[in-house]
């Protein structure tokens, strides 16, 4: 029986002390570790967006060459990052300098990601603990006591809201990157935290405001972390239902302006602004379905339950800041991707905001909805551990023998790598998910973050089986470093290289995996003196090949070989050699073809 108050007969959750039990740390941080360090930890950059970033990092510190780079204005290949991000380089190349002698250069820059990450997790988690602190977000009150909490409430709705961050399928691959798309996450997530405690922790949130909002602009999106900066605070401050204590200031909110006319100056300083508008995919609507349908579950069908639970409280949103503030901050992820041309990245900045609403779902299910919840989460990641398993041992045993069939055929030149450590990790989570799963099957007092368990737990056992058992194969199939190999081998050892129609992802391979330093290749001059070459070699993508005659005077070079990246048919590089001075005796062989 409940009290009869004023918001009791529309207010959904109903929520008694016992469902409140607070998730064991241990066992929330060990989930957290699971699932930060595979994918960070024993693969080179892949292509292609981590791959540039890591040149762009390793050009700052300048790991090649003794050409000083400029830090306001990264380049590679001589050309400067379209997406005008800095921060996000600087903490790569920071990590590489500070890095001790022996460290690969790779792994160095991945560790700032790792806390970048590692960030966005605990400011989803505590960002979802203020709002549910919130008086609007409290669950009904009994009328003879036994209701939950706050702090034991709002604790059990953050342990589910990072339960489902952790389990959207979205956030697995790109958030392993050393991108500013990572960055611009982090700092998002920051800002979300930020905005959640404004009317509580005044001075901790300016100050991460201001952090965040100076990071996201640095990492290449200045005017989406406005847009959310201002915005967030003007919601925030429009609940006036709130005890006077608890009630966003308007001094704050001209904090955060203040702070937003200081970031867009200093972005205007450096010449950041970017506009990345793409209207010509605004009305694919079933593409932005299918994208929104697989990146963001199993968050937005528990967010959409939300909506509907709490509606009536959506009559009075700005009173709401557990629905208003995480709507805000999805719509304007979702609008960017939208305008952006369908862009993942863009959406995955909605994911932080997405899990809180599906968090505030939980008081309020259904059993019969979170009994299919855990069955179709446990079938489906049941499946997904089995099909990585099988395609495991067919490769190192042969048996069953259609798996590694395909595996040789998608990736020709593949040799088997046996890890014992991959191998016990990977024993070690499969013994955890089957404990998970017998404890989620068996008789116990319901409790807020139940529903988020196995979802959470299979999405991280996944990500771990396929970054260690197929991580030799995914390393192989999505690394530069095979291509590299084969180029490198064909030339010996080399001064230099000249380089044509490169991507900026290509250059930062060449120079990292093969050591080489990369110069221009030497164009045609206006007049009729014979251009120079000074390295004995030159490589062209074949996408530029059919440009490379009106730039390149072809009469100094001979083609040597046509080189393809095992597992991309589409990705070419064709290798010349620069002709003697003198005349050879024997005739020139045919470019050869390497598969």
């Amino acid at each position: 029986m409940t009290s009869l108050t004023p918001n009791s007969s529309s207010n959904p959750a109903i929520v008694a002390q016992s469902a409140v039990r607070r998730l064991p740390r241990w066992v929330l941080l060990t989930l957290c570790l699971a699932y930060i360090l595979p994918g960070f930890v024993g693969r080179t950059p892949w292509k292609a967006d981590d791959m540039e970033a890591f040149g762009f990092m390793l050009h700052l510190a300048q790991a090649y060459g003794p050409e000083a780079v400029s830090w306001l204005k990264p380049s590679l290949l001589q050309q400067i990052d379209p997406s005008a991000a800095l921060l996000p380089y600087w903490l790569g190349a920071w990590a590489i300098q500070l890095a001790p002698p022996g460290v690969p250069l790779d792994v160095a820059a991945h560790l700032p990601f790792m806390g970048l990450l590692a960030l966005s997790l605990a400011a989803t988690w505590y960002a979802v603990y203020a709002l549910a602190r919130s008086p609007a977000a409290q669950p009904v009150a009994f009328a003879f006591g036994g209701e939950a909490r706050p702090a034991d409430y709002a604790r059990a709705v953050a342990d589910g809201g990072l339960l489902a961050l952790l389990a959207c399928l979205g956030l697995a691959r790109l958030s392993h990157e050393a991108t500013p798309a990572l960055a611009q996450l982090s700092f998002a997530t920051l800002l979300f935290f930020a905005l959640a405690n404004l009317s509580r922790k005044r001075l901790i949130g300016l100050c991460s405001a201001c952090f965040a909002i100076l990071g996201m602009a640095l990492s290449g999106a200045p005017a989406l972390a406005m847009v959310l900066g201002v915005g967030g605070a003007l919601i925030m401050a429009l609940d006036a239902e709130k005890p006077s204590s608890l009630r966003v200031r308007r001094i704050d909110v001209a904090w955060i302006i203040l702070i937003c006319l200081a970031c867009a100056a200093v972005v205007s300083a450096l010449g950041l602004w970017r506009w990345r508008l793409n209207f010509s995919q605004m009305l694919e609507i079933k593409s932005m379905m299918r994208l929104m349908l697989w990146f963001t579950w199993p968050a937005w069908p528990l967010a959409i339950w939300t909506l509907w639970r709490w509606r009536y409280q959506l009559k009075n949103i700005f009173a709401n800041p557990h629905l208003s503030l995480p709507l805000w901050f999805a719509v304007v992820a979702i609008g960017s991707t939208l305008l952006s041309g369908l862009n993942d990245r863009s959406l995955l900045l909605a994911l932080p905001a997405l899990a809180t609403l599906a968090a505030f779902a939980l008081p309020t299910l259904q059993r019969s909805v979170a009994a299919f919840l855990d069955w179709f989460t446990l079938l489906f990641f049941s499946a997904g551990a089995i099909i990585i398993w099988t395609v495991w041992l067919s490769m190192h045993t042969g048996v069953p023998a259609q798996p590694a069939i395909n595996v040789s055929r998608l990736a020709p030149g593949f040799v088997p790598e046996f890890s014992a450590i991959a191998l016990g990790i990977a024993l070690l989570a499969t013994f955890a998910w089957a404990n998970l799963v017998k404890w989620r099957t068996g008789r116990h007092q319901p409790v807020l973050w139940k529903s988020m368990a196995l979802p959470a737990g299979g999405a991280t056992l996944c990500w771990l089986l396929i970054m260690t058992l197929w991580l030799p194969v995914l390393d192989f199939a999505r690394s530069y470093a095979p291509l590299v190999a084969k180029v490198g081998s064909m030339m010996g050892e080399t001064q230099c290289v000249h380089f044509y129609g490169l991507t900026r992802a290509q250059g930062a391979a060449f120079e990292f995996h093969g050591q080489m330093k990369l110069m221009p290749a030497p164009l045609k001059q206006a007049t009729t003196t014979t251009p120079t070459s000074e390295c004995p070699w030159l490589i062209v993508d074949t996408q530029s090949i059919s440009a490379l005659p009106k730039d390149v005077d072809l009469s100094l070079w001979v083609q040597h070989a046509t080189v393809r990246r095992p597992t991309d048919n589409n990705e070419d590089i064709v290798l010349y050699r620069k002709k003697p001075t003198e005349p050879l005796i024997a005739p020139i062989a045919s470019p050869i073809v390497v598969q």
